[in-house]
């Protein structure tokens, strides 16, 4: 048995039955966090007006259409595994115009990219292997 706080990770995951005040634990991904993303100001509003000035310039339209980007971001947000993102970009491409179907494409093609990152990754197994001599 691992000892009682021998890591800050373990000791809050063996505490997961109340957050401490007899309440049950919240989730680290709470639906109502999303809408206080701007909230980040509040720690250092000079970097935060940076990112969000940077943020807002990236998905207008350019050599690709606001719609495009979108899509992208859904993509990625997949990939990445991020449910803020997945929520705000599922919700932004239906309201650009994208239908399931693109959306759904869209998540596949990431799908595909991950994967084959993850197999494109054997051939260091195999040279150890071959190195090995088997």
């Amino acid at each position: 048995m691992i000892e009682r706080g021998s890591s800050p990770l373990l000791a809050r995951a063996q505490e997961a039955d109340t957050d401490g005040w007899g309440s049950p634990p919240l989730s680290y991904y709470e639906h109502h966090h999303l809408p206080r993303f701007g909230d980040i100001a509040q720690g250092n509003d000079e970097l935060a007006k940076k990112f969000f000035a940077w943020y807002g310039a990236v998905f207008k339209d350019g050599a690709l259409t606001a719609r495009e980007k979108s899509l992208i971001a859904l993509a990625v947000a997949h990939a990445v595994q991020c449910p803020y993102c997945i929520d705000a970009y599922a919700n932004d491409c239906l309201e650009k115009g994208s239908d399931l179907s693109e959306m759904t494409e869209a998540i596949q093609v990431a799908a595909a990219i991950r994967g084959g990152a993850s197999l494109v990754h054997g051939v260091q197994m195999l040279e150890h292997v071959e190195k090995a001599g088997m």
